[in-house]
């Protein structure tokens, strides 16, 4: 019995002493989306049949990509609907997607959108002239 309590405790004195599992830090994927680009002059609007899109970051931030160029627009006051994974239930007025268009946010599984919601101005983020 004694040598089983010693075995046990080695064990847990062992396992003590090696160390605690790292965990990864969370990538932050508007990090990643934005890396090595600059931002530009804000547009009030975009045309949605050139760039792929959205991409929902978080409660307030939405991307699009034309090419080699990310679109990031910043909605206007809150969103809480707002959620990666969300469907974006667009209302444009005209061709293009522009400042103070409205959406609202389909949760998958959901058949009842989320509040309405604004877009903001949209930022050009493009990498420097003669980066790779």
């Amino acid at each position: 019995m004694r040598a089983i309590i010693a075995a046990l405790t080695v064990a847990a004195l062992c396992g003590a002493a090696a160390p605690a599992a790292q965990k990864k830090p969370k990538e932050d994927p508007l990090a990643r989306a934005l890396a090595g680009k600059v931002a530009g002059k804000p547009a009030n609007c975009i045309d949605p049949q050139f760039a792929d899109g959205p991409q929902i970051i978080d409660s307030h931030t939405i991307l699009y990509r034309e090419g080699r160029r990310t679109w990031r627009n910043d909605v206007i006051g809150q969103c809480p609907s707002l959620r990666p994974m969300g469907t974006l239930i667009v209302k444009m007025y005209g061709s293009q997607l522009c400042r103070n268009d409205t959406f609202r946010v389909l949760d998958a599984g959901s058949r009842i959108p989320g509040s309405i919601c604004r877009f903001g101005s949209f930022t050009p983020y493009e990498a420097p002239k003669g980066a790779k």
